[in-house]
């Protein structure tokens, strides 16, 4: 599909990409941008990459594909450098986990003669950096696609092709939407970890069982792409806490009264939900 792709940042999404576009012959060259050489190092023993480099512009030039996989506020930064060293028909697609920011500034950043697709890939762990990169990691995920009015169409199609090539299930939203939808998916629950970790005291961590490891995994996530997110999706993020909010109130509600009948009713509507999760 492409004769050179550039990924920019090689961790766990960036060099599971690099991985499956070799695996799968997606591109004659894949070449690895990073800041840490150990990471430079490892994708390429592991054969996430065919080359790699410290140098954004040099590894960019002629690129077909340029992926953006940096922490949000990362990717937001570097599209002006990249809109100026993209080469005529250079499609640039990102992989963070907000949108309408990112693409707000691609449209501003990146020039007439490149195109810009915003994605999301619904795949993952709380784990970071090429150490952790899988060859099927998009396997049976979701990828969700930003388009706006301004998206090119034919750019627009071929990244949704890239990433079903990939294994990945595709779908296009905007922007609006995603945050939206990710504010209550993904955002939410990741701060539902981090504060409930707070919340317990040192003390008690000893007597962790699995349910506590179950519901808390995702804290271990990075703190600082986290903060990212937050600042780059505050105002559905916002929403989603006060909803959650209003529900814990009912909850605290019913203990305070005694009522036993509207709490298993809560209980059991939560139940039913994440039941049909497992069904579909």
């Amino acid at each position: 599909m492409f004769r050179k792709v550039a990924i920019i940042g090689i961790g766990l999404i960036g060099g599971s990409m690099g991985m499956a576009l070799r695996k799968n012959r997606l591109a004659q060259e894949v070449v690895g941008v990073s800041r840490q050489h150990a990471s430079l190092v490892h994708a390429l023993k592991n054969g996430t990459v065919d080359k790699a480099s410290h140098d954004i512009k040099k590894s960019v030039e002629n690129a077909d594909l340029i992926i953006l996989a940096t922490p949000v506020k990362t990717i937001i930064q570097l599209l002006p450098e990249i809109g100026k060293a993209a080469k005529r028909g250079c499609i640039i697609i990102d992989v963070g986990s907000s949108k309408t920011k990112i693409v707000e500034a691609a449209e501003k950043n990146i020039p007439s003669h490149a195109f810009f697709v915003g994605c999301h890939p619904l795949a993952g762990s709380e784990k970071k950096g090429a150490l952790f990169s899988k060859l099927d990691l998009f396997q049976n995920s979701w990828c969700l696609i930003a388009s706006t009015d301004k998206t090119n169409k034919p750019a627009l199609e071929k990244v949704k092709l890239l990433w079903e090539k990939l294994g990945a299930n595709t779908k296009i939203i905007s922007p609006e939407e995603h945050d939206k939808i990710l504010s209550f998916t993904s955002h939410l629950p990741h701060l539902l970890a981090f504060g409930l970790m707070a919340a317990i005291p040192s003390s008690y961590l000893e007597y962790a069982a699995q349910g506590l490891r179950d519901t808390t995994r995702i804290a271990s996530s990075d703190p600082e792409m986290w903060r990212d997110i937050c600042f780059t999706n505050s105002k559905d993020i916002l929403k989603s806490l006060d909803e959650f909010v209003k529900i814990l109130a009912a909850i605290r509600k019913s203990i305070v009264a005694d009522n036993e009948q509207n709490l298993t009713e809560q209980f059991k509507k939560s139940k039913e939900k994440r039941d049909a999760i497992e069904r579909s």
